[in-house]
């Protein structure tokens, strides 16, 4: 391993976890390139095992030389971590009138409640439970949130993109995917349009690339914009 590959951090990852993919946004928003380690839940790499007892993605690892310094396992943690590193869109700052502290509280509110009312929608649309409309509306409380920020500025924050914006939109993307005819729809159209700007976008192409699983052969893949 090269001394620049030693001292990258590593970031072990799963394609489409909500939670990995915002680690991995927020990490293309910063700016600095990271080791992406690819796995599969049925075979995680004894090495990632090895630095936690939870064993979940996403995981950021920090090293020096080779050697493992630091492990950060909380999705939210790796956005706050590297984006107070190096933050050129001032993701961090593009809070308007709301303080950062008041902002981590929404998204921490949002991961307690919205994101189980969607896993909730999921198992009824999969398992053809009688009450996936009751589910869907346990989701929309959330939804309407967000429709009536969108209403007042661009963004969910400011009329700039902000923490908010790209910690959420994992999450409303899953809802989106359940059932795709009534999201075409729904009464959220500057929700749709929100989403559909990320979902556009070559950001978001390269954050959802698909790589070898590291399990396979091992080897190095640097992931992150490191343009300037």
């Amino acid at each position: 391993m090269t001394t620049q590959l030693s001292n990258m951090p590593i970031l072990y990852s799963l394609q489409h976890c909500p939670y990995a993919m915002r680690a991995r946004i927020a990490i293309f928003k910063s700016k600095q390139p990271v080791l992406i380690r690819a796995i599969k839940l049925n075979n995680k790499p004894p090495e990632m095992l090895a630095l936690s007892t939870k064993g979940t993605v996403p995981m950021l690892v920090s090293q020096v030389d080779g050697i493992d310094t630091e492990v950060v396992e909380e999705s939210l943690d790796i956005m706050l971590k590297v984006l107070k590193d190096n933050d050129p869109n001032h993701l961090l700052s593009s809070q308007g009138n709301e303080p950062l502290a008041e902002v981590i509280t929404i998204i921490n509110d949002f991961e307690k409640h919205f994101f189980v009312a969607v896993e909730a929608y999921k198992c009824a649309k999969r398992y053809q439970e009688t009450n996936i409309i009751e589910r869907r509306q346990a989701c929309e409380v959330y939804l309407q949130k967000l429709e009536v920020r969108l209403s007042q500025h661009a963004f969910l924050s400011s009329e700039h993109e902000g923490l908010l914006d790209i910690a959420l939109m994992p999450f409303v993307r899953q809802f989106s995917k359940v059932e795709r005819q009534w999201y075409q729809q729904s009464p959220y159209p500057k929700l749709r349009a929100w989403l559909n700007q990320y979902l556009q976008s070559p950001m978001f192409t390269k954050v959802m690339a698909k790589h070898e699983l590291w399990v396979d052969g091992r080897r190095d893949i640097i992931f992150g914009d490191v343009k300037k």
